[in-house]
């Protein structure tokens, strides 16, 4: 057993490195390069640390492992932290993509450098904090706490109109989170608690669950984006610098999926069935809709923010279908969309830095220049896609076999999705690489470099091992997944029943 409190040592050692940064001093040039350094290995050591995690980790145990507890505010919220198969990967996730974010920001971010790495450690903290949190006041507090510091990630080292996306995408999921609150409230005064883990296998009335599934949906509804809540998405990308983007697309989305799983199905199981022809419906639009959005953009970045729209849906229509198949792939398909997600924004802010300029009609030809770049890029690209071979295949491929069990024109038109995503990504491609070098701007391009390798080339290996054999990810969330499908199976049958007598 751990004897130290290993969880709270990987979410707060991040924020004890933003403490350093603001702590050391020196001329301006050394004060940044310090805080780089310090901010690179922050992460990598807690990266390290996770990795323990990992390792003692039970897979056959679906319930919390980790867990602290520890008296807090008033006698009925604690600090009580915790992990199991479904929150685990996601803590995984957030660790070792802020190492890349950090490699990625080297070179980019000339501009108040020690409050911008400041400011991506404490969202680290924040974010790990959410995916850990068993008491639902702490897990609200570290929720909206993730808002501020990516607030002034896009609104201070931003683009043109980086004000208005980050007051634009700060009050849409703020909106959703006052609702959340107060379902938070409800469920405190129904049960006398807000333990999560009690929460769970306490029966809420039928009339509170309605509402109180609605004020969380809400909520992570805006978090994920869903249709037709996810207009904030494509401006923040847009706007926000390169390693914004990527910790933006790669963990924050995954915020409202992981919330879902944690609290719409598990406490909420009648609302969450009665519901899902909705969620059904919302998800094959977002499938459909914004895969054509995605088609007609010009700039890059909006197209891939279109695209996790579009891959968010998959997400939704599998968790909600209430199958094996459909959560295991839903979860998975969350950390394959992190790692390729955040993988395509790399790849177009390594051309951005280069041009300055992210619209795809100033390319083409690349290949000739950049041949190394071409073909990260078509791995990730096809990756995005659903190639078989790519870890974005497996998840695809889960969840709609999940959803076909429960609603077969959902997984029809979930389905098209898939050949509109070819045709955006292909299309993307195919104008940015492809065709002769004509431009002269980009007769001068240089191929990638050791330190964009870097950032790339693990998240490559991980793309294609996870393709092949998604084992890992799999079996580390198949007894948690296994356990939350069977209650709410379970709590749908004894309705039934008593509906009957």
């Amino acid at each position: 057993m751990t004897t130290w409190p290993i969880l709270s040592v990987v979410t707060f050692l991040p924020a004890f490195g933003a403490f350093l940064i603001y702590l050391s001093r020196g001329n301006d040039e050394a004060a940044e390069r310090n805080s780089r350094w310090i901010a690179l290995w922050t992460t990598l050591i807690t990266l390290a640390v996770s990795l323990i995690l990992v390792w003692r980790f039970d897979p056959a145990q679906p319930d919390f492992q980790f867990v602290e507890k520890a008296p807090w505010l008033a006698s009925a919220i604690t600090y009580h932290m915790g992990v199991d198969g479904i929150s685990l990967p996601f803590v995984i996730l957030t660790t070792a993509i802020l190492p890349f974010c950090i490699i990625a920001s080297w070179k980019s971010v000339k501009m108040r450098v020690r409050e911008y790495m400041m400011a991506f450690l404490v969202l680290e903290t924040l974010m790990i904090g959410t995916f850990s949190s068993l008491d639902l006041v702490l897990f609200y507090l570290f929720f909206e706490g993730g808002l501020i510091p990516m607030f002034l990630i896009i609104g201070v080292w931003g683009g043109p109109r980086r004000v208005y996306a980050s007051f634009k995408f700060f009050l849409y999921t703020l909106l959703g989170s006052v609702l959340m609150l107060l379902a938070i409230m409800a469920l405190y005064w129904n049960a006398g608690t807000t333990d999560i883990p009690t929460l769970m296998h306490t029966a809420v009335p039928r009339s509170l669950q309605t509402w109180a599934w609605l004020a969380f949906f809400a909520s992570f509804a805006v978090k994920m984006p869903m249709w037709p809540v996810h207009t904030w998405l494509p401006d923040a990308h847009v706007e926000a610098p390169t390693a914004g983007s990527v910790i933006l697309a790669a963990i924050l989305l995954k915020m409202g999926g992981y919330g879902f799983l944690r609290f719409s199905l598990p406490m909420f199981p009648l609302a969450s069935h009665d519901f899902a022809p909705l969620i059904f419906t919302m998800s094959a639009i977002a499938i459909i809709y914004t895969s054509l959005v995605a088609l007609m953009q010009e700039d890059m970045k909006k197209l891939i923010a279109y695209s996790s729209v579009a891959h968010m849906g998959f997400v939704t229509m599998g968790i909600f279908a209430g199958t094996v198949q459909g959560v295991a792939g839903g979860v998975f398909q969350m950390v394959s969309h992190g790692i390729v997600s955040g993988a395509l924004f790399l790849c177009v802010g390594i051309i951005y830095d280069r041009m300055h300029t992210r619209e795809i009609a100033a390319y083409g030809g690349l290949v000739n220049r950049m041949p190394l770049y071409a073909l990260v890029f078509l791995v990730f690209t096809m990756a995005n896609v659903g190639l078989p071979g790519t870890s974005g295949f497996v998840g695809e491929f889960m969840t709609l076999i999940g959803t076909f069990k429960v609603s077969l024109p959902t997984a029809f038109f979930a389905t098209t999705g898939v050949i509109l995503s070819a045709a955006y990504a292909l299309w993307l491609y195919r104008k940015v690489v492809f065709g002769a070098l004509v431009k002269p701007s980009l007769a001068s391009m240089k191929d990638l470099t050791a330190r964009e390798c870097l950032t790339l080339l693990p998240l490559l290996a991980l793309t294609l091992l996870f393709g092949f054999y998604p084992k890992p990810v799999l079996d580390m969330s198949a007894a948690s997944v296994q356990q939350l499908v069977t209650n709410y199976s379970h709590a749908l049958t004894t309705q039934a029943a008593a509906l009957l007598q």
